[in-house]
């Protein structure tokens, strides 16, 4: 904290309720937080060394309660007096059966605490080495309270306009401020809650929307002008199957957007296998239609040498040229790509980041396609744009579905499209939760499935905190898996990161060519690995998988017209979390509902992290509980623009104020 603001802005994360103190007697197992006052019969320092505790016994007229400090005990030691009354309030806990609180907050009982004339009292986040200084929560409380005396409400000036304030009944800026700090009372705090969340939530918003409106009005982009031959003979003759309503509907934004002159930048997601290589495939045929390159960036190679296998395999019979440049591309081949690049000849050029080198020049991009986008930084995206004079139109691709609520935030500034449908004829897998005890029984269905002529993935997972006990156990489950499954009968293929890229090729490939049955992997077959003829899907230590690795992973299986399962085999201890995560996988097969979930379990985490800049910089609200809050601010935040899209009218004029005054340019003076 450096300024005033920094101070009025550290929110108290709770209040106590000074006019309740409870007897200690009262206290049982059940009691998280108490108040209770009373004297101080006797003070002992115990142990030695790391041992070393501050032992307090303080007595009301019903019972003793034992209070102890760890840290921060010589300067505890000078502040309590025996025989002194004092109020303490803490959480309780319990140790060998007797109640205690540990490093309670602690003050001199005053007449006016025991009258209780008090009001609901903040308690702000410290931390032990401040709190060791003599500045804790309620020191800090009687900072901001000595900061409310001196400020006026032309200090804290009101940023919304006034019809946004009316419209929603919002209390006035000043005094959600003043209410969240020093509430007179409940009704008065949730108030100033809901205000403040409000303003977090509705400044976000104006500030993605201004720069999405902005980039829709000013960004110049290629102008794809109309769908030419072989969008359409592609369309019409080799289309491997109908497209879903989902499909249509987004190659119809794209076709919007890419035929207005300014530059796309759109969001697609998709669930697993809803069919999203194949709108960007239209797409990129509707830039050769109008005489400019494509490109497609993916995370791995396996997962680019895959797209250019399908993509080549589909525009076979086209006159297309579709090249692969990957780190692994010898340099003789490499040399003739670029030319071919440069020149023109290439058509559709698909790679990894290997794309985004300075050596790689193209002579008219006009779209880039990337997939899986979260694997890429902002930088890297970015050197894409210098990629051609006029920025290409941008396609990202996701297969982690993305909650409504995380993208109207942290993707506000671009277009998002979302494809929820799966194509005609895929089934739903079937996924069962299985303890270890079990392991006899899923092995022997694997073998029936076998049996069938059908195939199997079991995925250990990679914890990396050892690469080398990550290694042994992989190791160690191979060669369990090979004792249920015996060659000559049997034939399994390994896959792992420590494999040199030719060794893991040649086994995927024997894999996907049904040499073998079984592939024992870890989980760099996460993405992109299609194998119709695979049917089950076993992960190991599912419990240390996150929701949208595990749902990534059932993705590779369920991609024929065979019934599917994915079995999740964990240790019988495990947490509340996990079995809620493994709960979710067994009930739902949709994605966004897998990932609203994930949102709920884990919280936002490092949405900034995905998002890669500071568009969330939320304090109080909370993308997960505050949707319907989230929902009013974005739909204020898009009327507001779409009337005034500059802010430049008079009723908007302190909201862009604010906005400007945000950027750096504080007039806030210095905590002296």
């Amino acid at each position: 904290m450096f300024t005033f603001k920094d101070l009025l802005q550290l929110f108290p994360y709770r209040h106590i309720d000074k006019t309740k103190i409870s007897n200690i007697r009262d206290i049982t197992p059940q009691t998280e937080f108490i108040q209770v006052a009373g004297k101080v019969m006797g003070a002992t320092i115990v142990g030695e060394k790391k041992a070393k505790r501050f032992v307090v016994d303080i007595k009301d007229s019903t019972g003793v309660l034992e209070l102890v400090w760890f840290q921060g005990i010589s300067w505890i030691e000078k502040m309590i007096q025996p025989g002194q009354n004092y109020l303490v309030f803490g959480r309780v806990g319990f140790f060998q059966g007797n109640a205690q609180i540990t490093h309670p907050e602690i003050e001199p009982l005053t007449t006016e605490k025991q009258d209780g004339k008090s009001f609901l009292e903040p308690v702000y986040p410290s931390t032990e080495k401040l709190k060791a200084r003599g500045l804790g929560g309620r020191q800090i409380a009687k900072l901001t309270a000595a900061l409310f005396q001196a400020l006026h409400e032309k200090d804290i000036p009101e940023i919304l306009p006034d019809e946004i304030l009316a419209l929603l009944k919002l209390m006035p800026r000043f005094q959600a401020f003043s209410s969240i700090h020093f509430p007179a009372n409940v009704d008065a705090y949730t108030k100033a809650l809901e205000r403040l969340k409000f303003d977090e939530l509705f400044i976000a918003q104006i500030r993605t929307g201004l720069i999405k409106s902005q980039r829709h009005r000013y960004s110049k982009g290629v102008l794809f002008s109309h769908v030419g031959d072989l969008f359409n003979t592609f369309y019409k003759k080799y289309l491997p199957f109908e497209l879903t309503g989902a499909q249509k509907r987004v190659l119809k934004e794209i076709r919007k957007d890419t035929g207005t002159g300014t530059q796309m930048n759109r969001l697609l997601q998709g669930d697993v296998g809803s069919g999203k290589t194949i709108v960007a495939l239209l797409s990129m045929l509707l830039a050769i239609d109008n005489n400019f390159q494509a490109c497609m960036m993916a995370p791995t190679e396996i997962l680019a040498k895959q797209h250019f296998d399908s993509v080549s395999s589909l525009l076979k019979d086209l006159p297309v040229m579709v090249k692969l440049l990957t780190g692994s591309t010898k340099t003789k081949e490499r040399k003739k790509i670029l030319e071919e690049t440069l020149n023109g000849s290439v058509n559709i050029l698909i790679g990894t980041h290997a794309i985004i080198e300075d050596s790689v020049k193209f002579q008219n991009l006009g779209l880039a396609v990337i997939d899986e986008q979260h694997r890429f930084g902002v930088a890297q995206r970015a050197t894409i744009w210098d990629k051609a004079i006029i920025p290409p139109h941008i396609l990202v691709m996701t297969a982690t579905p993305i909650p409504r609520t995380l993208a109207m935030t942290a993707y506000g500034d671009l277009d998002y499209s979302i494809m929820d449908e799966l194509p005609p004829g895929r089934q739903p897998i079937i996924t069962v939760h299985r303890y270890d005890d079990n392991r006899q029984r899923v092995m022997e269905f694997i073998r029936e499935e076998i049996a069938k002529g059908r195939q199997a993935y079991i995925i250990f997972p990679l914890i990396e905190e050892s690469e080398k006990l990550d290694y042994e156990n992989l190791m160690k489950g191979y060669e369990n898996v090979k004792a249920y499954f015996p060659e000559p009968k049997y034939w399994i293929s390994m896959v792992h990161g420590r494999q040199t890229n030719e060794v893991r090729e040649a086994n995927m490939q024997r894999f996907i060519q049904n040499d073998t049955q079984i592939m024992v992997a870890t989980t760099v077959i996460e993405v992109g690995v299609n194998v119709p003829n695979a049917t089950v899907m076993v992960i190991e230590s599912a419990e240390k998988f996150g929701l949208s690795q595990l749902h990534q992973l059932r993705g590779r299986v369920g991609r024929g017209s065979e019934k599917s399962f994915c079995i999740l085999l964990t240790s019988p201890k495990l947490n509340k979390e996990a079995k809620e995560r493994l709960k979710i996988m067994t009930l739902t097969n949709d994605g966004f509902k897998i990932a609203e979930k994930d949102l709920e379990i884990r919280g936002p985490g490092d949405i900034e992290g995905t998002r890669q800049s500071g568009a969330l910089n939320l304090k109080l609200a909370s993308i997960v509980n505050d949707k319907q809050l989230l929902e009013t601010a974005r739909a204020c935040a898009q009327r507001l623009l779409d009337k005034d899209p500059d802010l430049n009218s008079a009723e908007n004029l302190r909201l862009k104020n604010h906005l400007n005054s945000e950027f750096g340019k504080t007039s806030w003076s210095k905590i002296s």
